[in-house]
């Protein structure tokens, strides 16, 4: 397959095989990493490989014991890291000023197209990719397994590996739906209607709604899958970390 057709093709694998991925993978994988565009060339990102069966079990919790964790053969944590760039400032006799939400930011930015570039990576050799969602929830406890120093943060986690079980393709809305022209064109309830139309008549959908015993696809987001009490929480949790580790310093 061509860029276009890995790209347009993939999947999130949840099953995978025991076999391993070769080194000489793996590092073309991570080669294409960091040879995704990056803030002022400042690559703001750490990745950590995980494949030691032991360190799996410490961070299986931390997924909330998605048993993927384990069957993948290598699991990479993708985390915004300003630490080695102010290293090399203050080692150098400069005094960064990267402490602050906005810099945060950056390494987030970095980070997320990092691991994206991973992914392509990784589906263009025929692996199999799911991302962890779970990686902000439970930073804080992610800091300690893995040991990470102020000025590092988790973002987000994929596990990799050769699919065993190729699931057919998600639903996607429209272009419309997604693509503005020169500016933001809000939503009338009849596009909206419009819009999710497919979505919402899709045979996978009803059935969701009948499993679940509710009327509406947005009530299992909003009442089961993402709640507010849960985003609350989290958000508490997440936002500590970040001042924690470093990035809440607004004085000029």
């Amino acid at each position: 397959m061509n860029t276009i057709e890995t790209i347009l093709s993939h999947r999130s694998i949840r099953s995978y095989k025991s076999d391993p991925v070769p080194e000489n993978t793996l590092e073309e994988i991570l080669t294409a990493a960091i040879r995704g565009s990056t803030t002022g060339n400042m690559q703001l990102y750490s990745i950590i490989v995980t494949k030691d069966e032991e360190m799996k079990k410490k961070i299986l919790p931390l997924h909330f014991n998605q048993q993927i964790v384990m069957q993948a053969p290598i699991t990479l944590t993708f985390c915004a890291d300003f630490n080695r760039f102010d290293l090399w400032c203050k080692y150098r006799g400069v005094e960064p000023g990267y402490d602050n939400f906005h810099s945060f930011t950056w390494a987030v930015i970095d980070a997320i197209i990092a691991v994206q570039n991973a992914c392509i990576a990784a589906e263009a050799h025929g692996l199999g990719i799911c991302y962890l969602g779970t990686t902000t929830y439970t930073a804080d406890k992610m800091i300690d397994v893995f040991n990470l120093p102020k000025g590092v943060v988790p973002i987000t986690a994929i596990t990799l590996g050769y699919p065993d079980i190729i699931p057919p393709l998600t639903d996607r809305l429209p272009l419309e739906a997604v693509v503005h022209n020169e500016v933001y064109k809000d939503y009338s309830k009849e596009k909206i209607d419009e819009l999710f139309y497919e979505k919402e008549n899709l045979p996978e959908s009803k059935q969701l709604l009948e499993e679940n015993q509710m009327d509406s696809l947005p009530r299992i987001f909003v009442e089961k899958r993402y709640t507010k009490k849960d985003n609350v929480h989290f958000s508490k949790v997440f936002f500590e970390v970040v001042k924690n580790q470093g990035f809440f310093n607004h004085e000029e």
